[in-house]
């Protein structure tokens, strides 16, 4: 059994989280902005289907990877060199978002349900939640989307319509994030091609100690329009 929480209630200690399903640690509660905060600012993410309730989860160990750790490979190094995509940040937010959720093979599902999407958009229009596209010919060809919080960027989704599109738009993610100071960027979930980057899984307890170091940091949240302020 897990505990319930309410709308706009505090969150259990992330140590109570259960062992299968990895990481478990509540249901409830709402998807609201401040709610959303609170939890990323304490290593917790919401994850569920359509048919299930809000569904709270800080898994261990925890996938990350440190902007410094990152690795690109020679045949994605030509194709960022060859300037193939345009890069933009959060021209199409919603775009990218929708495209995250679409069902990766017909007739499957997405946890990308419809109150994450405009829960989520409304963290971007808060200037929290943020989007890396990949763009050619004047069209959305890849991206990817997540929340940056103090010196951590929680990288929620990415897609790509042709090949390379949403790689490209890592590394310019993570090229972005180096020259911003951040310190980690959230992955959550482990996964060979994350860890082809250079993800790594970390204890649950190293992970909350260093976002709590790193949470209360200035974030950059002016920084992602095409033109940041002088």
């Amino acid at each position: 059994m897990i505990p319930w929480i309410s709308d706009g209630g505090d969150f259990p200690p992330l140590e109570s989280a259960l062992v299968e399903p990895s990481g478990l640690l509540c249901g409830g509660g709402d998807l609201a902005p401040e709610t959303l905060l609170k939890a990323y600012s304490r290593g917790i993410f919401p994850w569920f289907n359509d048919d299930q309730p809000v569904l709270w989860w800080s898994p261990d160990p925890r996938m990350v990877l440190f902007p410094d750790e990152f690795r690109v490979s020679r045949s994605l190094a030509k194709i960022v060199k060859s300037a193939t995509f345009e890069i933009h940040f959060d021209r199409a937010f919603r775009d990218v978002i929708r495209q995250c959720a679409a069902p990766r093979e017909p007739g499957g599902g997405t946890w990308i349900v419809s109150d994450m999407q405009e829960a989520y958009t409304r963290l971007h229009e808060l200037g929290h939640a943020h989007s890396v596209e990949s763009w050619r010919n004047g069209e959305l060809q890849g991206g990817l989307y997540g929340v940056a919080l103090g010196k951590v960027f929680y990288g929620e989704s990415m897609f790509t319509r042709v090949s390379d599109a949403s790689k490209v738009a890592l590394v310019a993610l993570v090229e972005k994030l180096r020259g911003d100071g951040f310190a980690m960027i959230d992955c959550q979930q482990q996964t060979r091609h994350l860890a082809s980057f250079g993800a790594r899984p970390i204890p649950r307890r190293e992970f909350a100690e260093r976002l709590s170091e790193l949470i209360h940091l200035n974030d950059h949240t002016s920084c992602w329009k095409p033109v940041c302020p002088s």
